[in-house]
């Protein structure tokens, strides 16, 4: 829905709403007039049920008012004594115009002093339950989202079965765009298998100001582009059109911003000419072939565990003498060059055309690329034959335009046109895992109104191949995924700042 559409929407609400409630504003001693006014009839409708004003606001954040709207229309009804369970009942079930027969058909006889504690237990629990179900969902959407490594295209950065805080603010928090879905969730309700959400209505992209700028090297989280899957891995292979805030949530480096000029030569990016400079726990991985003397035994599932080889790894064989890995740093490579047996190790470079590499013109592979723009706002670029399949899926999908080619022409939205301008930043992610990455190689920029967050720090690592607590990696507990440096642990310090916080609380209830 378009800004335009959503404000008569958002009329129609408050007509409606004023046609089911004039009643009420005035059996509380209220004008009629103050029902009509948008916001305003808010206002005063939490001072007539005796909420405070505040929760006004919760009305207007997308997912959270939906579990605040039955909460209202629960309260207006018991403000006007109807506290029964089939009162409670139908204002729900009728999404609330169940008050439109009582505005018009009953009695109104307004309880100004009622009690706003909970009847019973029960209720006490429910209340207490949604209440924290809002919290934590304003939580999750505005600061702080959970987020679990489910591949290993940032190996040695990020191990599968790493368990990450994603920081929704430090690049902005995007408003959710999908406005009727469950709380907390993606796009898949757990256990059910079944989609979360609603495609209609869909807010405009908004997103709320920024602490910083995605930088060259910074790891993000994003929505996959290309995502039509029903949900996550779905085995079944079922597809589905999804709004850009249910997409699948990815997690790369962000190698080119917008601006750049990016080229891959033999598997090294350059980014505006000059290769790019990876912080020191970034380590690009490749695939190596090992050539052996044949003569001398090695035990290589030994030897790739002493190397701290990571699980994307693994490795074949077609000869007895030649040996082929995926997934190695460059520090396991030049230790695996003096092992003995093993008389060289040679990183593999794609040659000639690679299929399904991005923009499908059939003339790079994955490890030469290239040079290509990555789009920025604002910017305008040629438009032709040769720049078409760049630029084609931004002007479609990312940025809703009509594109037609008629001969020898390119007409936008009905306007014959050699240019065209950016509506929106772009960034191109790769994965440091570099075969073993399905990423923009594969299928392109990564519009911003895909940016999800940004990964600040590891609370858990869990490694399925370990046994008993060594499945735990207790040097990545509580470790910032950012920064210079090799990552350390904070674990101690959650530890001891946890167990100050327990023997403070005791001293303190023993001391009153």
């Amino acid at each position: 829905m378009t800004l335009y559409q959503w404000f008569v929407f958002f009329l129609i609400v408050q007509v409606i709403h004023f046609l089911g409630t004039w009643k009420l504003y005035e059996a509380a001693g209220r004008k009629r007039w103050e029902a009509a006014i948008p916001v305003y009839n808010s206002i005063v409708l939490m001072k007539i049920i005796g909420r405070p004003t505040w929760w006004t606001l919760l009305l207007f954040i997308p997912i959270i008012n939906l579990i605040m709207f039955p909460v209202i229309w629960v309260e207006t009804l018991r403000s006007f004594g109807k506290r029964s369970s089939l009162d409670t009942f139908l204002g729900i079930a009728t999404f609330g115009l169940y008050i439109y027969f009582i505005n018009y058909t009953q009695q109104l006889n307004y309880v100004s002093d009622r009690s706003l504690s909970p009847d019973n237990k029960t209720a006490d629990t429910i209340s207490s339950l949604l209440f924290a179900v809002v919290v934590a969902t304003i939580v999750h959407t505005y600061f702080l989202q959970p987020y679990t490594i489910p591949t290993s295209s940032l190996e040695k950065s990020l191990l599968v079965g790493d368990f990450l805080f994603v920081s929704k603010m430090n690049y902005g928090a995007r408003v959710p765009m999908t406005t009727v879905a469950l709380p907390m969730v993606h796009d898949t309700i757990p256990l059910l298998k079944r989609k979360s959400y609603l495609n209609w209505p869909q807010l405009p992209y908004f997103r709320l100001p920024a602490f910083q700028k995605i930088k060259n090297c910074d790891i993000v989280v994003f929505n996959w582009p290309v995502d039509t899957v029903y949900f996550f891995r779905d085995p079944s292979g079922r597809h589905v059109d999804k709004p850009i805030d249910k997409k699948s949530n990815y997690v790369k480096r962000c190698v080119g911003v917008p601006g750049d000029s990016m080229q891959i030569k033999d598997g090294i990016v350059y980014i505006n000419g000059r290769i790019l400079a990876l912080p020191e726990r970034a380590k690009p991985q490749y695939s190596y072939k090992i050539a052996l003397d044949g003569k001398t035994p090695i035990d290589f599932e030994y030897l790739f565990k002493d190397l701290d080889v990571t699980d994307g790894a693994g490795f074949t064989s077609d000869k007895k003498d030649t040996l082929y890995v995926t997934a190695l740093p460059a520090t396991s490579v030049e230790r695996l060059k003096n092992v003995p047996g093993i008389t060289s190790v040679t990183r593999i470079i794609s040659k000639g055309v690679e299929d399904g590499i991005f923009p499908h013109i059939h003339k790079w592979n994955r490890d030469n690329f290239g040079p290509i723009y990555i789009p920025q706002v604002g910017k305008t670029v040629a438009l032709n034959f040769m720049t078409l399949p760049f630029y084609s899926r931004i002007i479609t999908e990312y940025e809703k335009n009509k594109l037609e080619v008629k001969g020898s022409d390119i007409y936008i939205n009905g306007s014959k046109t050699n240019t065209y301008t950016f509506k929106q930043d772009y960034y191109w992610m790769m994965g440091d895992n570099r075969h073993n990455s399905e990423d923009s190689r594969y299928w392109g920029y990564v519009p911003e109104d895909h940016i999800v967050g940004k990964p600040v720090f590891i609370w858990m690592s869990w490694d399925t191949n370990g046994k008993g607590l060594g499945k735990i990696r207790w040097e990545r507990l509580f470790t910032t995924v950012g920064g210079d440096g090799q990552p350390q642990s904070y674990f101690k310090l959650f530890l001891f700042a946890l167990a100050a916080f327990f023997v403070g609380e005791y001293f303190w209830k023993k001391r009153k």
